[in-house]
């Protein structure tokens, strides 16, 4: 029998004991209290009536009139109160006597009638309260012999109950304590034994299937999964990259030397600890753990090491497995790897002020050169010849692509620097559109290209900075007429879609792959085998409306043509 059986069974023996002991005295206590009500109301009552009739038979001579009333109601209640035998024959004799007085007159004899009847209805009770009174006294010593071998009884049960079951439930549990302290020290060999069919018989041969397990486990290769560990633990602490390593509950399972030193963090202030917590009073954990999103600037971490500006780069690596039988892998944590970037970022911020340098100073001798070639083109110069002609036209052609590239780069070195000068005001896309496909129309007409536009958002408003957004639609616009074909079509539409103004534009060109798209945006990138460009023109495109809240995007199809377009918010 299992041990919650048996203690529902102890239990419901005491509580049926108990219930026994309150039912035994609730039954001799309603019994002593009939046979007491019975006495007071049975015979006392009838002793007080026989003891006024016979004080009535006293003042019959002095008022007769008042005790023959006073006989006359005591005799009624007598009547009605006969309860022992003989009680009635007396009781009956002593109304015809009292009848006889009535009618005759009061005569010595009939008053020592009336007293004898009285008195023997009194006698009959007195000893019937005797004989009562002894049945009570022997109902009251049966009641208290049950009761005490009642309650011996349970006493008995209760005391075996006490020194057994605290023992028959400890005892056990020491044994278990002390062999789950021998499993600590590493004794795999302790086993229990419980000559008992319960619980604790089964609990005994968990804990030694338990204790031969970890004895096979720790006669394995246990030696050689530690070494392992201890080899891992080492290369990640020899790691010149801060390495920080968390679990799936958010846990610090792992850091080395030189996250700590960045940190300023020492090694049992972090492994074990909840990340959260550690990041509450460190800023600069908080920025390494905060998961930004994929783009560069959220990877890109800034921290001051020996009193200079370091710049890091976060990698985080989920870490899954699958487990054996299962088909579907299981986060097990992440693992946080930082790069240290500062020479390149050094390098590159010293290639952004070159570019804007020589951007700068390679503006004024554009200028010139621009200005040589338009006084050429001035008949008041002088003729020329349809071979200069050609020649000066091919220079215009170059000097607008160079003051084009200048432009872009100035552009870059600005987007770069981070120092995008916007002046926002409210304007309407009829204060963009028509200004963009003044500047593309000669482009356009040259390659016998047609735009369509079609404005559905005329009225509404933007914040915007008017030039910025105008160099990208001519951008946008520029790039759709280099790739369409002659005689082609492109769709510029802008539209309000919720609380923002799209700009779209569709052309009918080769299109770009699927492998292409995510790094259009990417400065300096061409996609391969199209004409030859910076590859900066659709990165600054982007850094301007993101710099204005907006965002950039594009969807083509290999055959189908692209499809640019660019929002920003309502005003």
């Amino acid at each position: 029998m299992s041990i919650k059986k048996k203690v529902a069974w102890g239990l419901l023996f005491l509580f049926a004991v108990i219930i026994g002991v309150a039912a035994v005295g609730v039954y001799y206590f309603k019994t002593l209290s009939g046979e007491s009500e019975n006495i007071l109301k049975n015979n006392y009552e009838s002793l007080e009536y026989a003891k006024a009739i016979i004080s009535s038979c006293d003042s019959l001579r002095t008022d007769s009139v008042r005790a023959m009333n006073r006989m006359e109601k005591n005799l009624q209640r007598q009547e009605a109160n006969i309860t022992e035998p003989g009680e009635r024959e007396y009781t009956h004799q002593l109304r015809v006597i009292f009848e006889k007085l009535k009618n005759t007159g009061i005569t010595d004899s009939t008053l020592v009638d009336i007293r004898n009847s009285a008195l023997m209805i009194q006698e009959i009770n007195m000893k019937a309260i005797v004989r009562k009174n002894d049945a009570s006294r022997e109902t009251a010593r049966n009641a208290s012999t049950y009761l005490i071998i009642i309650v011996t009884i349970c006493t008995l049960a209760a005391f075996s109950f006490i020194v057994n079951f605290p023992g028959y439930i400890a005892n056990p549990i020491i044994q278990l304590t002390e062999g789950i302290k021998s499993i600590a020290n590493k004794n795999y060999e302790e086993r229990l034994h419980f000559d008992r069919n319960d619980e604790f018989r089964e609990l005994a041969e968990a804990f030694n299937l338990m204790a031969e397990k970890l004895d096979e486990y720790e006669h394995s290769n246990l030696a050689n999964i530690l070494f392992e560990k201890k080899r891992i633990e080492t290369i990640i602490d020899r790691m010149n990259d801060p390495v920080i390593g968390l679990d799936e509950n958010g846990r610090v399972v792992f850091v080395n030397d030189q996250a700590l030193s960045l940190l300023n963090l020492k090694k049992q202030d972090v492994v074990g600890k909840y990340a959260p917590d550690i990041a509450v009073n460190n800023d600069l954990f908080r920025s390494l753990i905060r998961q930004g999103g994929n783009d560069s600037a959220a990877k890109l971490l800034k921290a001051v090491v020996g009193r200079k500006e370091n710049y890091f780069t976060r990698e985080f690596t989920l870490i899954e497995y699958t487990p054996t039988g299962e088909t579907k892998p299981v986060s097990i944590g992440q693992v946080i790897i930082l790069k240290n970037i500062t020479p390149y970022k050094e390098l590159d911020l010293a290639k952004t002020n070159f570019i804007a340098t020589i951007s700068h100073e390679l503006k004024t001798p554009i200028a010139s050169l621009q200005m040589g070639v338009k006084l050429l083109q001035d008949k008041r110069v002088g003729e020329m010849n349809p071979e200069q002609a050609n020649i000066v036209s091919s220079l215009e052609s170059e000097m607008m692509r160079l003051a084009k590239i200048t432009n872009e780069l100035l552009d870059l070195s600005q987007v770069e620097t981070g120092n995008i000068k916007l002046t926002i005001r409210t304007a309407s896309p009829q204060d963009i559109i028509p200004v963009a496909l003044e500047a593309v129309k000669f482009q356009a007409e040259r390659k016998r290209v047609t735009i369509e536009s079609q404005v559905g958002a005329a009225e509404q408003t933007v914040n915007t900075d008017v030039d910025k957004t105008t160099w990208v639609l001519v951008n946008l616009l520029t790039n759709a007429i280099r790739y369409s074909p002659e005689n082609g079509t492109i769709r510029l539409t802008c539209e309000v879609q919720g609380k923002n103004v799209v700009f779209t534009v569709v052309d009918e060109g080769p299109g770009i792959e699927q492998k292409y798209l995510t790094r259009l945006f990417e400065k300096f990138f061409q996609v391969p085998g199209t004409p030859s460009g910076t590859g900066l023109g659709l990165a600054i495109s982007k850094e301007f409306i993101e710099a204005q809240h907006g965002s950039i995007a594009v969807t083509s199809e290999v055959g189908k043509g692209s499809k640019f377009y660019f929002t920003l918010p309502v005003a």
